[in-house]
């Protein structure tokens, strides 16, 4: 039952949880998808942005020079 999420957890001993063959909420699952990533990005230091920023720039300039 491993490959349906209800692998036995450890501490307790009861099955894990997980969509067990329900269906899932794509637009939650999207909602919650950009709400992660809008708060891991305004967490980062501004060191880290402006490093994030200067690697896509290069990476685009890469890129252009391979097509």
């Amino acid at each position: 039952m491993v490959e349906y999420g209800q692998g036995v957890g450890q501490a307790t001993g009861t099955a894990g949880g997980g969509q067990t063959g329900g269906s899932t909420d794509v637009g939650a699952s999207a909602a919650a998808f950009v709400s992660d990533t809008v708060n891991t990005i305004s967490a980062l230091p501004p060191e880290a942005l402006v490093a994030i920023v200067i690697a896509i720039f290069l990476g685009l300039i890469v890129l252009r020079r391979a097509f």
